[in-house]
């Protein structure tokens, strides 16, 4: 082999552009085929008259040295480090996430506070076995008052699955539980510890996380990205993906292909047509969709917080988040904006509502909260995203086993990115994973002798 081969990337998200952005560092060909009329997925940062907003509550953690690193070099003074909390909102008051004992101790009371400690302790020596599911974690992490009035509620309303049938692995990593020796110390020491649970600390492009997207698309080269390009067919002789079908027309010949498409719509493209136990353990898995509602204020700011969520049940979203709190490039001088985020499914009484109506509805539950005034709006708009979160129902560990040993078998075929996976992953992540893919690439050829130097 003289040349390396094509690298075919399928989808122009955060995932799709690591990959071709590292590819290009290396010299590798390459094109990322992306069905929309823009990059970033569902990783963008969206404009109405002046304002700016992302499709999401979205920020970079410093997790990783070397991504953090890369990205710095991408965007220079364009990336700053933020220091803006997230709270919980909980019957009228302010609770910190994650949570602090402190915190819990101000909004709960001395008698509900002293009650939760001692659940707390009963549950970590009453339940050693490993989590069976979601409940299960958080009634043993946090205990029950804590878990049930933060927890719980919220978990559903998001997943839109009872607790039960969950996966703990949706507790992520932000999820570290209560220290018992904190949880008392702080009754006594009050709010001394209280930072060190603050989440507040992230990495944000001052124009919106969209900016990301847009510098690794630069670098990847227009020429390397063909937009309104949606792939219909996926061509395979069950041992390697020989073709693809564009825009149910073009056919494309590929070498190496890394998909970043939601694995289940990988499946049902390909031809033939997988083994029907692998399509059926493919339909028991599916994504949780979300409406964005963005309403424009004239005033000059709301909240202090990166994120507010809304565990209570009656309230329709999970989240509001004050852009212009990650970087006052978000809204024009003297004015600020909320963005309500309500988790659906695909054609669900929500998804189907009228645009109209969904503003209606957050701009009444806005006013209610009683932070804002109907006379300060001075605009809305609603956003739809797709394949928002993959849902980690219990047991999906080993319908995903199965399948990826399917897939497996292309020996041509990676995966990438969150909804390819099926995990609950972050930008940090995906970045990082878009790397690997073309170390093992690189790795690969200089182990077949090819003559090009990486």
């Amino acid at each position: 082999m003289s040349k390396p081969r094509h690298i075919t990337i399928l989808g122009g998200g955060i995932a799709g552009l690591s990959v071709g952005y590292y590819a290009r560092k290396k010299g590798l060909p390459f094109t990322v085929y992306e069905a929309g009329n823009r990059i970033g997925g569902n990783c963008i940062t969206l404009t109405y008259r002046g304002f700016r907003f992302d499709s999401g509550a979205h920020r970079f953690h410093d997790k990783d040295a070397e991504v953090t690193k890369e990205l710095k070099s991408l965007l220079g003074e364009d990336l700053k480090e933020i220091n803006v909390p997230s709270q919980i909102y909980h019957k009228g008051t302010f609770v910190d996430f994650p949570l602090s004992p402190w915190s819990l101790l101000r909004n709960l009371g001395p008698y509900t506070f002293v009650k939760a400690g001692l659940e707390l302790l009963w549950s970590r020596l009453k339940n050693r076995e490993p989590h069976r599911n979601f409940e299960n974690f958080a009634l043993h992490t946090y205990g029950k008052t804590v878990a049930e009035s933060f927890l719980l509620n919220y978990t559903q309303k998001l997943w839109g699955l009872p607790c039960k049938r969950l996966s703990p692995n949706i507790a992520g990593k932000r999820m570290k539980g209560l220290h018992l020796t904190a949880f008392f110390a702080e009754t006594i020491l009050g709010g001394s510890g209280e930072k060190e649970h603050l989440d507040g600390s992230f990495y944000y492009p001052k124009r919106g996380i969209g900016t990301i997207a847009e510098k690794l698309g630069e670098l990847c080269g227009k020429e390397n990205i063909l937009r309104n390009s949606k792939i219909t067919r996926v061509f395979h002789n069950q041992t390697q993906i020989q073709a693809l079908e564009v825009n149910g027309k073009e056919r494309v010949y590929t070498d190496e292909i890394v998909s970043t498409l939601p694995i289940t719509v990988l499946l049902q493209l390909m031809e033939p047509r997988p083994p029907e136990e692998i399509l059926q353990l493919a339909k028991d898995l599916y994504y949780r969709n979300m409406i964005l509602v963005a309403v424009f204020l004239n005033r000059e700011s709301v909240t202090e917080n990166a994120s507010v969520y809304f565990p209570d049940a009656d309230c329709p979203f999970t989240r509001i988040y004050e852009p212009k709190n990650r970087s006052v490039y978000m809204s024009p001088p003297g004015k600020t904006s909320l963005v309500a985020e309500i988790p659906c499914l695909q054609g669900d009484e929500l998804w189907n509502t009228d645009d109209s109506r969904l503003i209606q509805l957050i701009r009444s539950q806005i006013t209610q909260l009683g932070w804002i005034d109907e006379e300060e709006i001075i605009g809305a708009l609603v956003s739809r995203m797709n394949y928002a979160y993959p849902v980690l129902e219990v047991g999906f560990e080993d319908k995903i086993k199965e399948i990826v040993t399917f897939l497996k078998r292309f020996d041509n075929l990676k995966l990438s990115g969150r909804n390819s996976k099926f995990t609950y992953t972050h930008v940090h992540d995906i970045i990082k994973s878009g790397k690997e893919i073309i170390g093992e690439y690189i790795s690969d050829y200089q182990t077949q002798g090819l003559t090009q130097t990486f």
